[in-house]
């Protein structure tokens, strides 16, 4: 374990790297969607990822400030859980069966497809300045030391 390993740097490049991960894999489902809009019975996907990167950061967070013990005094208590890291916050792929927009079944709207694909492409744009300022801040903090 290097001295850099658990620093502020390198969990923000972990977390925007889950982040890019997960808008990777959103535009591709985006663009199967696309893909498939003529298919009868055609059902879309979608990418779930904020909520569980949110509940990671949270209990990261929930890490640092001062908390309770918790005592048992039996091992058949239940013991408090560990908080999970950023490598619990995984991107998952769900397909929507709730809806069906035409009559053959199919519910994908490309007017929707298409306005998801420009606001993840931002989003990943965003990401990749982002990861690339802080790996540009950390490197010339190296080069300092």
């Amino acid at each position: 374990m290097s001295l850099f390993d658990n620093s502020l740097a390198m969990r923000t490049l972990d977390m925007l790297e889950r982040g890019m991960d997960a808008q990777t894999l959103r535009r591709q489902v985006i663009a199967d969607n696309i893909a498939n809009v003529d298919v009868p019975h055609f059902k879309r996907s979608e990418v779930i990822f904020e909520a569980a990167m949110k509940r990671a950061v949270d209990e990261q967070r929930a890490l640092s400030e001062p908390r309770l013990e918790m005592r048992t005094s039996s091992p058949n208590h239940i013991a408090r859980p560990a908080p999970r890291g950023f490598d619990q916050a995984v991107p998952h792929r769900v397909v929507d069966y709730s809806s069906s927009m035409r009559n053959d079944g199919n519910n994908v709207d490309i007017e929707n497809e298409v306005a998801e694909l420009t606001r993840n492409q931002l989003h990943y744009s965003l990401l990749v300045d982002r990861f690339g300022g802080t790996y540009r801040q950390l490197n010339q903090l190296l080069r300092m030391a």
